[in-house]
C-alpha cells in the first residue's frame, strides 16, 4: 500500500509539473491563433533577429567550447596548488546574474586596457561584437562544467596504454582523448549555443537593444512587451521554445547513441 501510494505522489508531481508546462506552451498557441495584433507584425525584424541570434550564439559557442575544452581537460587531469580556488572562479558566470556580468564588461571596456582592445578588435560596446562577447562570458562556465563532466568519465587507462606505447601527451590527447570525448563535447557544443541564443541580460548591458542592429531573439521579446506588441512577443517566445526544444531533443538523442540506448 505504501509503495503504490509513494508511486502515486511521484506521478502526480511530475504530470501536474508536465501540464503546467504544455498550458504554458498551449495558451502561447492559442493566442497566436486566436488574437488580433495591434499592429502589423514586423517579420522583417523578425527575420532578422533570428539570423542575427543563430549567427552571434554560434560563434560565441564555438569559442566557449574551442577555449573550454583544453581548460577542462586541464583541470580534470592535473591537480596543483590552487586548483579548487580556480575551478571555483571558473564557475562564476554559471551563478552570477548576467546583467552584473554585461555590466562588469561594460565597465571593463571604459578602462585603458578595454579601449586598447577595441582599438585592436574595432568597437565592443553597443555592437555585434558586444553581443558575441556577453554571450560567451555568460556561456563559457557552463561549457567548462559539462566538458569536466565528459573527460572525468573517459577511463584513464586509456590514456596511460597510449603514452606506455611511446605516444606524447599531445598526441594522446588528439587521437585517444578527443575521439572518446566527441559525443560529450557534441553535446556541451549544443547547451551552450541554445543557453546563447537565449541570452539576454549581459547582452543588453554591454550591446544594447537597438532594433535591426543588436536585437537578438530574446532582445526582440524585450522590445516588443515595451511597445505593447505581445503578437509579436509571442512569436519570439514561441521561436525559442522551438530552438530549446530541438536543442534538447538532440542532446537526448547524443547521449541515448553514447549509452547505447
Amino acid at each position: 500500500m505504501n509503495n503504490r501510494f509513494f508511486t502515486a505522489v511521484l506521478v502526480a508531481v511530475t504530470t501536474l509539473l508536465l501540464f503546467l508546462l504544455l498550458f504554458l506552451i498551449g495558451g502561447l498557441i492559442v493566442r497566436l491563433l486566436t488574437s488580433q495584433p495591434l499592429r502589423p507584425t514586423d517579420y522583417r525584424s523578425i527575420a532578422f533577429s533570428i539570423r542575427l541570434s543563430l549567427y552571434t550564439a554560434s560563434i560565441a559557442a564555438v569559442i566557449a567550447t574551442l577555449i573550454g575544452v583544453p581548460i577542462a581537460y586541464f583541470l580534470t587531469r592535473h591537480d596543483f596548488p590552487g586548483h579548487s580556488f580556480i575551478d571555483t572562479l571558473l564557475d562564476l558566470p554559471v551563478f552570477l546574474s548576467p546583467i552584473a556580468l554585461g555590466a562588469m564588461l561594460m565597465i571593463f571596456f571604459n578602462t585603458p586596457l578595454g579601449r586598447w582592445i577595441e582599438g585592436i578588435t574595432g568597437p565592443v560596446v553597443f555592437e555585434v561584437k558586444g553581443i558575441i562577447v556577453a554571450q560567451f562570458f555568460v556561456t563559457i562556465g557552463l561549457g567548462i562544467r559539462l566538458l569536466k563532466n565528459t573527460f572525468e568519465h573517459i577511463d584513464r587507462d586509456y590514456e596511460d596504454i597510449s603514452r606506455v606505447l611511446g605516444a606524447s601527451k599531445l598526441q594522446t590527447f588528439r587521437r585517444v582523448v578527443l575521439p572518446l570525448a566527441r559525443r560529450g563535447i557534441i553535446t556541451s557544443l549544443l547547451l551552450v549555443w541554445a543557453r546563447a541564443v537565449g541570452e539576454f541580460g549581459a547582452t543588453v548591458a554591454l550591446a544594447g537593444a537597438t532594433p535591426m542592429k543588436t536585437s537578438t531573439i530574446p532582445v526582440g521579446i524585450y522590445l516588443s512587451f515595451g511597445a505593447a506588441d505581445l503578437h509579436s512577443a509571442t512569436v519570439y517566445i514561441l521561436l525559442l521554445i522551438a530552438v530549446s526544444l530541438t536543442v534538447l531533443f538532440t542532446t537526448r538523442w547524443l547521449l541515448g547513441v553514447k549509452n547505447g540506448s
